[in-house]
């Protein structure tokens, strides 16, 4: 392929089209027909943009972590800390402060993990999300240790939106936020930057063949991985105004990656369908069945992990070309 017929390519992957702005729709609705279920879809957001975030790496760079909760801690705790300790409370610096420091703290920690693959690769996140979690609550004197850290206090956004009760203002700064990493991402992944790292995925030895400085490029892309989730984490905590040892968990790591494998690595809208799918049925087998909940969620996970392999997206992805022929 010439290079003007990729740059094409490109271009032609990277056209916007109508449908992506579904979601987008569909959530704009919801303050006006279902008002009550504000909180869990601005939780249901947070938890779309640190899935976007763990998709970089798993479906696009191919890298597989157990440790991604770290960073979304690394994120919540700045913003709440910033707020109680530094009586800084206004909402899009904190953001921006806490991506910046998770993608540092991403760039530092990738430059010595991504030396490893595989095995020893799962380890060291395993190890770095359980050591997070203790260091988080050890130092109680800072982040609230296992009670956690409240108190904190978010200035209204731009001196006249406040986070009122029922959740309207945290819902639309969540959906105007998952828009804002949604366009990020999406340039990202078809961007030439993009293409490389999926190449990495593909065959890293042909890749270096080619003269794609593999470890530089995977080192960024956890990196921007990384502040994305610190961004997610940050969200979380200036909505609902608290954060605990659960933001830095692995039991954190685990939904998450549970979410992207329900809704499909490497796909961008996997990240989206994950989450909804896998909080609403946690939502709703919780107040049904309190007992065997976690049961119930487990069977559907199973489900899905036995008939649609590689995530409903996927599954989707299969059944429209099976239509088409």
């Amino acid at each position: 392929m010439s290079a003007a017929a990729f740059n094409t390519f490109l271009d032609n992957k990277h056209r916007l089209s109508w449908w992506e702005l579904t979601p987008f729709l569909v959530l704009a609705i919801l303050p006006f027909v279902a008002r009550d279920y504000l909180p869990l879809a601005t939780q249901i957001i947070i938890y779309i943009i640190f899935t976007l975030s763990l998709d970089l790496l798993v479906g696009y760079a191919g890298i597989v972590t157990l440790g991604h909760a770290v960073f979304f801690g690394i994120g919540a705790y700045t913003a709440g800390i910033i707020s109680v300790r530094g009586g800084w409370g206004e909402g899009l610096s904190g953001l921006l402060i806490s991506a910046t420091i998770s993608g540092a703290a991403g760039v530092l920690f990738g430059s010595v993990v991504l030396r490893t693959a595989r095995f020893t690769l799962l380890m060291l996140t395993l190890s770095a999300v359980f050591l997070a979690n203790e260091i988080a609550n050890k130092a109680s004197w800072i982040t609230g240790g296992v009670d956690g850290l409240s108190g904190i206090d978010i200035w209204p956004l731009f001196g006249i939106f406040a986070f009122d009760m029922f959740g309207i203002t945290g819902f639309i700064y969540a959906l105007a936020a998952l828009l804002v990493v949604w366009i990020f991402m999406r340039w990202l992944v078809h961007s030439p930057f993009g293409q490389s790292i999926a190449a990495i995925r593909d065959n890293r030895s042909r890749a270096a063949a080619i003269g794609i400085a593999v470890l530089p490029r995977l080192v960024v892309v956890y990196g921007i991985s990384c502040a994305i989730a610190g961004f997610a984490g940050a969200l979380q905590t200036q909505v609902i105004q608290f954060v605990g040892l659960k933001a830095a968990s692995f039991e954190l790591s685990a939904d998450v990656l549970i979410m992207l494998a329900i809704g499909g690595a490497g796909r961008i809208y996997g990240a989206f369908l994950g989450p909804v799918i896998y909080l609403a049925a946690q939502d709703y087998f919780a107040k049904d069945d309190p007992v065997l909940w976690q049961l119930w969620l487990g069977l559907i996970v199973m489900a899905v992990a036995t008939f649609a392999r590689g995530g409903l997206m996927a599954l989707l992805r299969r059944t429209a070309a099976s239509s088409a022929k």
